[in-house]
């Protein structure tokens, strides 16, 4: 007994930890009790009622067997219809039959023949069965759904015809003689049609899913028009029996001629009846149809407006991808589409755009086009209900595409819709791939599960950074990222528009090394080896490599990077390899065997070549220069003589495989303590000195961490301040710091984190010091305390509280000593009543500095990419005409940039962030792209990884004479690898405004027209002409040439007098030059009287303009052979210094002087490029 009380029953599991926390034992006396609860009263007729109306299955299966019934019913009279024979006589049940066939042509009606019937035994039988049965169950619904109005049953017209047509025959049932009594049975079509729709009603419940009410509405209306020809069929062919006794096929055609408005009169009613049938029928028609396409017009409008569905079937046998945006304005639209359709394998895939806005006018309008109605489906609807992810098939989407508005006045509202829709497509379809635009970088760690972000502020103040210290940035990747064939302006007559325009439909692409015809044959050579030979050989630009065990992709790794064949090749070419045909030039057998993509630069698209200076001769092949060249040098130097005084210049081999005198640590390395050590000796002795480290204070979560140049320690908040003193110094303007370099001022609304992303790639480590430029931050607001402190680590970096309409402002924030301005775009001005006015503030602010301070570069940014023809504009400039006519042809021949012949564009002194918007689609096919563009711009640093910087071609340099040498030079002596030109020519533009004798020199003009100019001119001009563009011949030999953009632009017809003509336009220049020279001593008056009232000094203002009569552009790739000239700006992509830093410094001084040993000429064989 004591052993059975010891023992412990085991705990329930339901109660035993619940129990157990509230101390109850009870549960051990088992007395508990089982309660169930009833949902419905548990009564016969509430049990009746669950069966046949509220529950759902139930209810579905009764009006299916009711609609069968009455389906069944109007086959039956079809049946006796057709077995009834008025020939053989009518009259009662088993009364003498008489026949009354033959037509009565009195006006008296037989009504015999419409009373009576033959109906057979069985049919009757069956008939009497069905009717009974839907009496029964008639007044079963009436009871079930009787709610204390009688007459309101009653008086239900299908209560009404539910009774004609069941109770005449179970009235035959007592009374024998009426079993041939005529009943309208035909008219059971209309109970049907009504059980079909509560049927369709109880199916949507019983499946818990909505159909569209489009089908709906149509199914009704399909559904009354057969009810209305049955019923009038079946009538007329009946009330005809007292006539021309009507077949039921010729009835039929009566009525679809009669209710087709046809009417052809050869089948009509003879008596009064049918006719009374007819025209209550056709009033039916007329009540009841309208009405129907009323329903169904509005549903259709309606869903024309939400878009409908994407059909389950097509979802699941197609492709498609997804667009969810906020507002869907033509622009994005336009851009997102032929981007998206540029790449072949895309051309079957479907667009589901989703919006939850309604489809604005000019998107309808374009949306109706045939190349567009067939493969985009515009649907309204919100991403945050499952519903419209639903109904887009989100689910099954190849991708889902999330913008942002950026024209938002607040970006940040804008961000945190983007941040809800992304999370609600990952939680709806976690699958899917998820390609993402957000707008403020503090809020980008809120997608980081997406797979592909890309951050607009943190893009666009590096391309603005970038743009000061390598011109153009902007265009070159504006470029690189846009899907082109390369065949823009090829049919100008501009040779530098079809020279820009070919290069321009250069792209990144990638391929296996293992599988590339054109890296193959370089596996286990270095990467500078295979970048080298690879661009002599088919004209493409290797720029990087990924490891096939390291998912990190490096730009330019460097000479020490041996080539495998499962490395991923990453390179700039006109096409990929896959689409290139290689065809073998058979040229002379003295020059080298070369491939083209495609025959890239065959044909008449191949840049001419024209002999800038002197022949060479035969050149011998130099090692490096005998001295180590700091790696940021901006030229390349002579190599030295070695006393001989016949030496050519000449160029190192590019070496297969890198050793230790190849390699240039020491340059690095040296260049770097050098800058370190005579800091003090240049500037003096209170400079201070700077480290290296990364910024302690991020001013958001998830920037990428780059090594600077940093100060020792923070400045203090207060000497950020350029215009005011403190008690650390005393300065209030630029000129009183003293700076080296010139200043970069940059222009924003207020100091978001996007600012930092400016700083971070002017204070990279891998910049020299001496190169560093002030940065100056032109504030409307004045920033947070936050903001300071992420800034306040950086070397020389001020704000200033000030707009850039404010000529105090600029000059106080020493604008006179800048090189760059910076004018950002302002949120407050994204959002106009019209969309384009936008940018009108921000345009007419800049045209004001470009004439106040004409020799300034300032890079501006616009919201719309249309208005960047409004940039510098010149009213009476007919060669800005002649492009604006160019833009519309390119346009209209379906180009993706036709906006590039655009000098500010091309000059890259302008561009809008919509542009980069292609980045994002392109990441579809290559997903790489963001990758490559943020390493580009230095958004991100990869170790190993190069970085984009620039070098200028001095006249020291042009004895390299060509591209393709260039590329052998920077490749053998410091690993180089350039990837394009910024190229600047001297430019007539047709009727503009010479400011000046030295604005006339740099016109291009023939200097035999002007006896009384200068030597020093003559000097310019000559030179000028030796170094014009690479696709050009000798200018001497062509005067002509330099008139040809102006007659091009002024489409002149007249042939006269060249020379008279030549000079009447030399004197007209010379009149509208002192006009312009009076306007300009008003502006220049208007700034120096400005400056002496803010007590700066005048010295240094610069009244000349240097960029009027000039014109930039970039070449992307160019081919080998294509001449350098005077002041081309290099694009290179220099590896990274750290990645070959030695632990040792004895081995770098080794290192150094091994190299220096071998410089001598003799070792290397002769190579002639």
């Amino acid at each position: 007994m004591n052993e059975l009380e010891s023992e412990v029953l085991p705990l329930p599991p339901r109660y035993r930890f619940r129990d157990l926390l509230l101390g109850d034992q009870s549960f051990q006396n088992d007395d508990r009790v089982q309660v169930e609860f009833y949902v419905n009263e548990n009564t016969f007729k509430e049990r009746l009622k669950l069966f046949f109306i509220k529950n759902q299955r139930s209810s579905l299966r009764i009006r299916l067997f009711n609609f069968s019934l009455k389906l069944l019913t109007c086959l039956l009279y079809i049946v006796r219809v057709l077995l009834d024979n008025p020939a053989e006589g009518i009259g009662c049940w088993e009364c003498e039959k008489q026949n009354y066939t033959t037509f009565n042509q009195s006006t008296d009606i037989n009504w015999a023949p419409i009373l009576w019937v033959d109906r057979k035994m069985p049919l009757w039988a069956i008939q009497v069965s069905i009717a009974l049965i839907s009496f029964l169950e008639t007044m079963l619904l009436i009871y079930l759904s009787y709610k204390g109005n009688i007459w309101e049953q009653i008086f239900r017209i299908s209560f009404i015809l539910e009774m004609i047509n069941t109770v005449p025959f179970i009235i035959t049932i007592f009374w024998a003689p009426l079993r041939n009594l005529f009943i309208p049975v035909f008219l059971n079509c209309w109970l049907a049609k009504y059980a079909l729709e509560n049927m369709i009603n109880d199916l949507h419940r019983a499946i818990q899913r909505t159909q569209s009410a489009m089908f709906n509405q149509v199914l009704i209306l399909i559904c009354t028009l057969l009810c209305l020809l049955f019923t009038g069929t079946c009538g007329i062919q009946h009330l005809e029996r007292a006539g021309e006794n009507l077949s039921l096929f010729k009835s039929f055609y009566f009525c679809i001629v009669t209710f087709s408005t046809v009417g052809y009169g050869d089948v009509t009613p003879k008596i009064w009846p049918s006719q009374l049938l007819v025209v209550i029928m056709i009033c039916v028609a007329l009540v009841v149809l309208p009405l129907q396409f009323e329903e169904l017009v509005y549903l259709w409008m309606e869903r024309q407006k939400s878009g409908g569905n994407y059909s389950r079937h097509r979802a699941q046998t197609e492709k498609h991808v997804v667009l969810c945006v906020s507002s869907l304005k033509i622009d994005l639209l336009m851009d997102f589409l032929n981007e998206f359709y540029a790449h072949p394998r895309l051309q079957d895939y479907y667009v589901v755009i989703l919006c939850p806005t309604e489809m604005d006018i000019q998107v309808r309008r374009v949306l109706q086009i045939p190349l567009w109605s067939q493969r985009v489906i515009y649907l309204q609807g919100s991403a945050l209900k499952d519903q419209d992810l639903m109904r887009a098939k989100m689910d099954n989407g190849e991708a889902c595409f999330i913008l942002s508005s950026r024209n938002e006045v607040d970006r940040t509202a804008a961000d945190h819709q983007t941040i809800l829709r992304a999370w609600a497509v990952k939680d709806f379809a976690p699958n899917c791939p998820l390609y993402v635009q957000i707008l403020k970088p503090e809020n980008k760690f809120h997608v980081k599960f997406a797979d592909h972000v890309v951050c607009e502020e943190e893009c666009k103040y590096a391309m603005l950074a970038l743009n000061c210290v390598c011109p153009a940035t902007s265009t070159l990747i504006t470029l690189l990222v846009h899907t082109s064939r390369g065949q823009e302006g090829q049919e100008s007559p501009e040779q530098w528009q079809r020279m820009y325009g070919r290069c321009s439909g250069n792209e990144v692409y990638h391929i296996r090394m293992g599988d590339s015809k054109f890296f193959m044959e370089y596996e286990g050579k270095s990467f500078t080896y295979a970048a080298f030979h690879a661009h002599k050989k088919y004209g493409v630009c290797l720029i990087g490599i990924r490891r096939e065990d390291n998912k990190s992709i490096l730009l330019n790794p460097g000479p020490r990077h041996i080539m495998a064949a499962s490395d991923t090749c990453f390179y700039i070419n006109i096409t990929k390899e896959e689409n290139s045909a290689f065809i073998f030039k058979q040229e002379e057998k003295q020059k080298k065997k070369g491939f083209a993509g495609r025959g890239a630069y065959d044909g008449p698209s191949r840049l001419p070549v024209h002999s800038i200076i002197a022949s060479m001769g035969t050149v011998a092949m130099d090692l490096q220069n005998t001295e180590c060249r700091p790696v940021n040098s901006s030229k390349l130097t002579l190599p030295a003589e070695n006393g001989s005084g016949t030496r050519r210049p000449s160029i190192a081999p590019v070496l297969e495989l890198a050793d230790s005198s190849s390699l240039l640590p020491c340059d690095l390395l040296s260049d770097q303590s050098e800058d370190e050590m005579t800091q003090s000796d240049e500037e003096g002795p209170t400079v201070v000195e700077y480290v290296k480290g990364y910024p302690p204070n991020s001013p958001y979560i998830g920037s990428s961490p780059t090594l600077c140049h940093l100060l020792p320690e923070k400045a203090p908040f207060c000497c950020l301040r350029l215009d005011k003193g403190c008690k650390h110094n005393s300065f209030e303007d630029a000129k009183a710091y003293g700076f080296k370099n010139k200043l970069i001022i940059v222009s924003a609304e207020t100091a978001g984190n996007g600012l930092y992303n400016f700083i971070v790639p002017l204070r990279a480590y891998y910049r020299s010091r001496k190169e560093l430029n002030p940065i100056v931050l032109l504030l409307d607001n004045k920033p947070d305390h936050h903001f300071l402190e992420a800034i306040c680590c950086f070397p020389m970096v001020y704000y200033m509280e000030g707009t850039i309409d404010n000529l105090d402002s600029l000059l106080q924030c020493g604008i006179i000593y800048a090189d760059n301005l910076v004018v950002v775009d302002k949120e407050s001005t994204m959002s106009a009543e019209e969309d384009y006015m936008a940018d009108a503030k921000t345009i007419v602010n800049v045209q004001t500095m470009f004439r106040l301070f004409p020799s300034l570069s300032i890079i501006t940014e616009l919201t719309h990419p249309s208005n960047m023809r409004f940039m510098q504009f010149r009213a009476k400039d007919s060669y800005s005409l002649a492009l604006s006519k160019l833009e519309k042809k390119e346009r209209e021949n379906g180009s993706n940039l036709a906006f590039m012949f655009r000098l500010p564009f091309a000059a890259g002194r302008v561009f809008s962030i919509s542009m980069l918007d292609t980045l994002l689609y392109q990441s579809f096919v290559k997903d790489y792209m963001i990758t490559i563009t943020r390493l580009l711009l230095g958004l991100d640093t990869t170790p190993g990884s190069g970085y984009l910087c620039a070098m200028k071609i001095t006249e020291d340099d042009l004895w390299i004479r060509t591209y393709g040498r260039l590329f052998q030079k920077l490749c053998s002596s410091s690993a180089e690898i350039p990837i394009g030109i910024y190229r600047t020519e001297s430019h007539m533009f047709a009727t503009s405004e010479p400011h000046d004798i030295r604005a006339q020199s740099q016109i291009s003009i023939n200097v035999e027209d002007c006896e009384d100019t200068k030597d020093v001119k003559e000097h310019w001009s000559i030179k000028t002409s030796h170094h014009r563009n690479s696709c050009s011949s000798d200018q001497s030999e062509h005067p002509l040439l330099r008139r040809k953009s102006m007659q091009w632009a002024r489409r002149l017809s007249r042939k006269g007098n060249k020379h008279t003509s030549k000079t009447a336009e030399w004197i007209s220049q010379q009149r509208l030059s002192l006009y312009r020279r009076s306007e300009r001593q008003e502006l220049s008056e208007l700034v120096k009287n400005r400056m002496k009232h803010l007590g700066l000094p005048t010295t240094g203002y610069d009244e000349m303009n240097d960029h009027q009569n000039t014109l930039s552009y970039v070449l992307i790739n160019p081919p080998p052979d294509t001449r350098l000239e005077l002041n081309d700006i290099v694009y290179l992509i220099r590896s990274d210094p750290l990645a070959h830093v030695s632990n040792d410094t004895h081995s770098r001084k080794s290192s150094c002087s091994n190299k220096l040993d071998s410089c001598n000429p003799e070792t290397r064989d002769e190579t002639q490029l």
